[in-house]
């Protein structure tokens, strides 16, 4: 059953307003953010995109917890940004809607959600965003765009993304931002490009990104 945007903010008005408030939205996000989730309601009886089907949920987990990063970083310092398993779109779409002149590619094989990222990308009115297909391992051999900041939310494990930082890889002076439980921890090899771990709550669940970069001598 598809759902309209006045549906989606009537859903959980409040929690709405909060979003809308933290964040400083202008009208035209308020209306993407919207959209965006009553797409991810309609799409998902057939495609699957997420387990987090609840309004309220959506807000917090999806919008609120992708834009988490927006609290530890000055997106507009960065060249380009990759959401890397990009799935439903998150935290990609989020990030787009709130820095809409910041280029943005979406990496995700899965053909289905694709489609939707595409489907989004044109009934937002998004630009300067592109979704790309590879594989991770073909994108970091083959891929050619201006990133210096790629983000991973529930899609690879980080002993696959810090790949990222091979000598031979054109991307490895980037930087990598990882979501993760509050009780994660890293293991050997990753420790060796470990940044820094910033804590944060959505709702009353405690989290944390984990930075990655490549240190000088590496």
């Amino acid at each position: 059953m598809d759902i309209s945007e006045s549906a989606f903010i009537a859903a959980a008005p409040l929690l709405w307003q909060q979003f809308c408030t933290e964040y400083h939205l202008s009208t035209t996000q308020e209306h993407q953010f919207a959209l965006f989730g009553s797409l991810l309601i309609s799409w998902n009886k057939q495609h699957n995109l997420t387990a987090i089907t609840d309004i309220p949920d959506i807000i917090t987990d999806h919008f609120h917890d992708s834009l988490s990063i927006t609290r530890f970083l000055n997106l507009m310092e960065y060249k380009g940004i990759a959401d890397v398993g990009a799935g439903g779109g998150f935290p990609g779409i989020p990030l787009k809607i709130m820095y809409p002149t910041l280029p943005m590619v979406l990496i995700e094989v899965n053909a289905k959600k694709v489609s939707f990222l595409n489907h989004v990308i044109t009934t937002l009115g998004l630009s300067n965003i592109y979704v790309c297909d590879l594989d991770w391992r073909t994108f970091l051999r083959k891929s050619d765009f201006t990133l210096d900041l790629f983000c991973a939310r529930a899609s690879l494990r980080p002993d696959e993304l810090i790949r990222l930082f091979s000598p031979s890889c054109r991307y490895r002076d980037a930087r990598l931002v990882y979501w993760a439980s509050a009780q994660w921890r890293l293991d050997d090899k990753e420790q060796i490009f470990f940044e820094r771990e910033e804590y944060y709550h959505i709702a009353n669940k405690r989290r944390k990104l984990i930075f990655f970069t490549r240190h000088e001598k590496q």
